[in-house]
């Protein structure tokens, strides 16, 4: 019978258990597999240690695991103890809730079998009277404190698990039996030095402890069923590497960082194909997947993982085929698909329909006209989608330039739909931001057409005004450095709600995405400050998005064209631009059209 690893505990052995005791395997010490039948004496768990808290989920699955086991060799994470002075007691350094929990399973077979002995005892530095308590939990007893209440919540669970049996006794002779031959943990005896450190030891062994995840436990289950372990082991370890390339992991979940393991994406995606309620789920629940994939390893482990290893094969040519890579990627970020849904619409397709497939998607992210997407504004829900989608499909088109869209540099940050040039002082309230926007501007002055006269009269009086600034000397400021940093052509009447500064500063045509800042004097500067705050970012490496370099840049506009100001020229190539890249995915223009007719969905 092969080993097999308990999917109750923290961490799995046959993932990570042994790894978590490197630094402990410096000492002299020895590990060794010992039955829990062989454990005996008296433990004691000291106060740095929180207290008890399994739950019912943790315990039976233990208890379903122990019996599944069948009497085939099973272990638990390992256990750490450091005898005491004396030689009477063992501090209980790593493995209080897995020894509490066999415990009172131990206590609960005794009341079927009174002739077994309860082999170990316990006590809680924290609460002197734990010992007696664990021999009789009392729902009363369990008010006094946290500890007791899980270890009643624990010992109510075990009887019921008992009561649930066919037969409660032929159940515990059978749990006994495991306990005592089959059932193992990783022992391990502390030096007992005063320099061996218990407290130092313990938060080794726990500073990177993490949940029990789907993966870990299918990875258990799986390698138990396989004829071919270790080359199974190590497929899978490759397959781990390759997901936790940033690129290939945003791309097809659209997140920063996939936690512990990334496997976990494919063995998601295989539980969802098998289940046709996925989709009524807002929370995946707990161990639903290893639940859903157990019954399919059990039957042909070897199928499952040929599966694993597909999938793994699909998602890396996905992320080969450059048109692949930015239509998918694009979807993922905007949260319009999941890589478990774009499998399974490309199931028994051929490219040139899965292609197909994706810009009816695309489209339908959008359902914008030509008409509609010039009529977008800041506050439309599609903005920031339809910028997105400009800057992957921007990219994806240049078929001359290996570069990519960067979906991980997408993901790590907070993206704003920034205003290319802002005329309004909106958001600017405090001493401190009124004089950075003075300065900064002052500084851009000197890009303008302006005689030596006009210039110096204008940065005097911002010296002068910036030791005793005031709401109103700033306003006035304001308006008068925005008139000369805005085109002749745009009229701004800030009274006037049908004026170009109410019409055109929240435009789509006015907008680009760059990573979101406090810095609200960044926000509410004009052009030139701006365009030279991007060049800034640019040669210091940090990610500007294509499309916002090239506006900033004036690549959309004709050539002649003022550099220090955003008009109604820039604005007018901008949009035409986006209805260019675009118009594979827009609508046809109709009468009584809406960009705004569609609610948002969670995936």
């Amino acid at each position: 019978m092969a080993s097999t690893v308990s999917r109750s505990t923290k961490r799995l052995f046959a993932s990570g258990g042994s790894a978590t005791l490197t630094e402990v395997k410096a000492t002299t010490a020895t590990l060794e597999p010992r039955t829990v039948g062989s454990i005996s004496g008296e433990f004691f768990i000291p106060a740095y240690q929180r207290g008890y808290r399994w739950g019912e989920q943790e315990v039976r699955l233990l208890l379903d695991d122990i019996t599944e086991a069948a009497g085939g060799d099973y272990y638990l994470q390992p256990v750490v103890v450091k005898q005491l002075a004396g030689g009477d007691r063992s501090e209980l350094v790593d493995g209080q809730q897995r020894l509490t929990t066999l415990y009172l399973i131990l206590r609960a077979i005794k009341r079927y079998l009174p002739f077994t002995e309860l082999p170990y005892s316990l006590s809680y530095e924290t609460r002197p009277g734990s010992a007696t308590y664990l021999d009789n939990p009392t729902e009363d007893g369990s008010l006094e404190n946290i500890d007791y209440f899980h270890i009643y919540a624990a010992s109510q669970c075990i009887d019921a698990w008992f009561a649930s049996r066919p037969n409660p006794t032929t159940a515990a002779m059978k749990l006994y039996e495991g306990l005592t031959e089959s059932v193992r943990v990783i022992w391990y005896e502390a030096p007992s030095t005063e320099e061996f450190d218990s407290r130092t030891l313990f938060t080794r062994l726990n500073i990177g402890q993490i949940p029990l995840t789907d993966a870990e436990l299918v990875k258990a289950f799986l390698l138990s069923r396989v004829e071919r372990q270790f080359e199974t082991a190590a497929q899978w370890d490759s397959i781990e590497r390759d997901l936790r390339a940033p690129q290939v992991w945003a791309f097809a979940t659209g997140q920063p960082d996939g936690g512990a393991t990334r496997i976990s994406l494919l063995l998601d995606t295989l539980a969802d194909a098998e289940d046709d309620n996925v989709h009524d789920w807002h929370v995946r629940p707990a161990f639903r997947t290893f639940e859903t994939l157990r019954p399919l390893i059990v039957k042909d482990g070897q199928a499952l993982w040929d599966r694993v290893v597909d999938l793994h094969s699909l998602i890396l040519g996905w992320h080969d085929d450059r048109d692949l890579f930015h239509k998918i990627g694009y979807l993922v970020a905007a949260r319009r698909a999941t890589f478990s849904a774009l499998v399974r619409d490309a199931r028994g397709t051929t490219k040139t329909e899965f292609h197909a497939r994706l810009d009816r998607q695309i489209r339908d992210s959008l359902r914008l006209s030509a008409n509609d997407l010039a009529a977008l504004t800041y506050q439309s829900t599609k903005t920031s989608r339809v910028l997105l989608l400009m800057n992957a499909e921007t990219v994806r088109r240049n078929t001359n330039s290996s570069e990519r869209y960067s979906f991980d540099a997408h993901a790590q940050r907070l993206w704003s739909r920034e205003h290319i040039h802002a005329q309004n002082s909106q958001g600017l309230n405090t001493v401190d931001q009124w004089t950075t926007w003075l300065k900064e501007h002052r500084d851009a002055l000197d890009a303008l057409d302006l005689s030596t006269q006009s210039l110096a009269d204008i940065k005097s009086r911002i010296d002068i005004a910036v030791p005793t600034i005031t709401a109103e000397k700033f306003e006035a400021l304001h308006q008068e450095i925005t008139q000369l940093f805005s085109d002749a052509a745009d009229t701004v009447d800030p009274d006037d709600p049908g004026s170009t500064e109410h019409s055109e500063v929240d435009s789509i045509t006015n907008l680009a995405l760059l990573a979101s800042t406090d810095n609200s004097v960044l926000n509410n500067s004009v052009f030139e400050v701006k365009r030279r705050r991007v060049i800034a970012l640019d040669r210091n490496g940090a990610y500007i998005p294509v499309c916002t370099r090239n506006a900033f840049l004036k690549y959309y506009t004709d050539a002649g064209a003022q550099l220090h100001f955003w008009g109604p020229r820039d604005r007018d190539g901008y949009l035409a631009a986006m209805q260019t890249v675009l118009a594979p995915y827009l609508l046809e223009d109709r009468p009584g059209s809406t960009s705004e007719d569609e609610e948002e969905i969670t995936l």
